[in-house]
């Protein structure tokens, strides 16, 4: 795998997964040297000038007003001590890895003033698969500082880190690694924690992981349909364009090419439950979001973050709000509304399959009848999963408290969108799973059926993993078998 170039601009999400998962190695690009170095030197110039630069020569936050003088790295050095009050479980080496690979994204622009060799220490402990370790409480989304402080401990040879899946102290593990502790220079501490660097990382993962489970729950969506005998012209392109609603007449066309056959079906029912009738509008809404969320982490992968902020090419630091992220926070609150959504909606598919029959489909999916519960008790479970979605679908974007003596008198709460995100789509996973198995059981019972060869594929997948129902058995062995594929990236149909 080619090295991904820093150039200062153009990351996509696609990048920030291949360095923080597949191990991708980071290179800089010569200008990026070139233009953190002019950006240096503004910096420097103006402090000399006498100028009144925040986190240079001043206090922070609500030390805004005391005067910084004397040892310059000294005080670097306080300000990522003073600020390490993350707490709770660390985030996974994934997370830990997406975030130190937007901060090096973001200072590659050039707007913070950072040392070239603190960016270059950066990208070397990242290939070298040295990560601090990082507590994942501590960030309100007014930047995420608390949280960063970590990493640049971690540079300074301070604190925790993890090196071939062991955890030691930072110092060691660079020394194990053949890298040295950086000496900071006036701004360096602050400008590599000063941005929503694990908001934007995290949420990168985020946006992957649900065009991934996306195409998973298009497979289930399809698959039910082929189980329960649905009127398939509620895909037709022409209702799609009567009515453009986001992202619909993609997922009607995802749904026909699942679907696809050289045979005329013709429809078995007029019209289909909504989770059914439905799917394209459900799907598209969420296609829809996870384009915006994509759009809004994009932003902040290749944008200057910094506060205070060079610009270099005008010789002048200026202060600014750039590390605030409510269109990120906003966009992940709809981003989980639409997760919530669709999930809700395959729980609905999964009831329709598994009641009281439908569609000459047997009571509860059972080939046995009587006293057979069939998959009726895994409405339980389902019922109990779309709860704990529901519950993180609420938004926290406005939950938060004045601090620091109120100068940080608003916040957006972006990693704990962010991070609820996450594990929505986790959850949203096991309904997934769940619709699979009935489907695919609705499928082995309907009498006569034949499957479109791509219906067949994802039928064949799920019984790969999960044999037919003959008779009662216990489920949650089989859904976790298929939630480890799905989730795995093992999942092939």
């Amino acid at each position: 795998m080619s090295a991904l170039v820093l150039n200062g601009g153009g990351i996509r999400i696609e990048d920030v997964v291949a360095v923080a998962r597949e191990g991708r190695r980071v290179e800089i690009a010569p200008e990026v040297i070139e233009r953190l170095a002019r950006a240096r030197s503004v910096l420097d110039r103006a402090a000399g000038a006498g100028q009144k630069i925040y986190g240079l020569n001043t206090g922070l936050g609500a030390n805004l007003g005391t005067s910084v003088a004397g040892d310059a790295s000294a005080f670097q050095r306080q300000l990522l001590e003073g600020r390490s009050g993350a707490v709770g479980e660390p985030l996974p080496t994934d997370a830990v890895r997406a975030a130190m690979f937007a901060r090096a994204a973001m200072l590659s622009v050039g707007g913070s003033g950072i040392s070239p060799e603190i960016l270059v220490a950066l990208v070397a402990a990242l290939n070298a698969g040295v990560h601090p370790v990082m507590p994942s409480l501590g960030s309100i989304g007014a930047g995420d500082l608390v949280l960063m402080s970590a990493l640049g401990r971690l540079l300074i040879g301070a604190g925790e880190a993890t090196y071939g899946n062991r955890t030691m102290p930072a110092s060691e593990a660079l020394s194990l690694a053949g890298l040295k502790p950086v000496l900071l220079a006036p701004k360096d501490g602050l400008s590599l924690i000063n941005a929503s660097a694990v908001s934007a990382g995290q949420g990168a993962l985020a946006v992957a992981d649900a065009a991934a489970a996306l195409a998973q729950q298009e497979q289930a969506g399809a698959l039910t349909m082929e189980g329960i005998g649905a009127n398939r012209t509620i895909l037709d392109p022409r209702l799609q364009a009567a009515r453009p609603g986001a992202g619909q007449a993609e997922a009607a066309s995802r749904l026909r090419a699942l679907l696809a056959d050289d045979r005329e079906i013709a429809p078995t029912t007029l019209q289909d439950p909504l989770s059914i009738r439905c799917m394209a509008s459900i799907h598209g809404a969420l296609i829809a979001a996870i384009d915006g969320a994509r759009r809004a982490v994009e932003i902040e992968l290749n944008g200057a973050a910094d506060n205070p902020l060079v610009l270099a090419d005008d010789g002048i630091v200026m202060s600014t709000g750039n590390f605030h992220t409510p269109a990120l926070a906003l966009a992940f609150e709809a981003f989980g509304l639409a997760i919530a959504q669709t999930a809700a909606a395959s729980a609905a598919r999964f009831i329709q399959l598994t009641g009281s029959g439908r569609n000459d489909l047997p009571k509860y999916l059972s080939p046995v009848g009587g006293a057979s519960a069939g998959f009726v008790p895994l409405q339980k479970t389902m019922a109990a999963i779309v709860a704990a979605i529901r519950h993180k679908a609420n938004p926290v974007m406005l939950d938060f408290l004045p601090v620091s003596e109120g100068v940080e008198d608003h916040a957006t709460q972006t990693p704990l969108a962010v991070s609820k995100t996450v594990e929505m789509i986790a959850l949203w996973r096991r309904l997934v799973a769940f619709e699979l198995m009935a489907a695919a059981q609705a499928v082995d019972l309907r009498k006569g059926s034949r499957l479109a060869p791509g219906t067949a594929r994802v039928h064949a997948a799920v019984r790969s993993l999960v044999r037919p129902l003959q008779q009662d058995r216990p489920h949650g062995a089989d859904a976790e078998a298929l939630y480890a594929a799905l989730s795995s990236g093992k999942w092939q149909a």
